[in-house]
Formats: C-alpha cells, sequence, structure tokens
C-alpha cells in the first residue's frame, strides 16, 4: 500500500490531486478520465468526483493499487 501525506497546513486532498501525487497518473486531466470511466475508488465505492475530497484515513485504489491518506 502506498501512503500519501497531506500538507500539515491543509485538512484535506483532492481525489486528482492525490493521484498525481502518488504517481498513479501524469496529469489533472489523466486523473480525471479514469474517475469519470468509474476505474477509482475510494474506500471500496466507484467514485465519480475529481474533486472529492480525501481526508486522513481515506483509502483510495485505482488499477490494482491501493493508496491511503494520512496526515
Amino acid at each position: 500500500m502506498i501512503e500519501i501525506k497531506i500538507r500539515e497546513s491543509d485538512e484535506f486532498i483532492k481525489l486528482g490531486q492525490a493521484m498525481k501525487k502518488a504517481g498513479l497518473v501524469s496529469s489533472g486531466i489523466d486523473a480525471k478520465m479514469l474517475i469519470l470511466d468509474g476505474l477509482v475508488t475510494v474506500n471500496g465505492k466507484v467514485e465519480y468526483q475529481r474533486g472529492k475530497k480525501l481526508y486522513s484515513g481515506d483509502v483510495f485504489s485505482y488499477n490494482g493499487e491501493t493508496v491511503k491518506v494520512v496526515k
């Protein structure tokens, strides 16, 4: 499992940004297309919002990779 950290000054990170930070996509548009195609899950449910706010403890998955968001 990959872990990504939210900046100390932030409460959350948006899903598209988190995918880029985890190295799963190279650009925001790539993240957007994958999310809109229903290929990304957040906490076990398919997510269609690129701007979905992820908080510490949330987990998202794409293409066999699982990423946990931590503070």
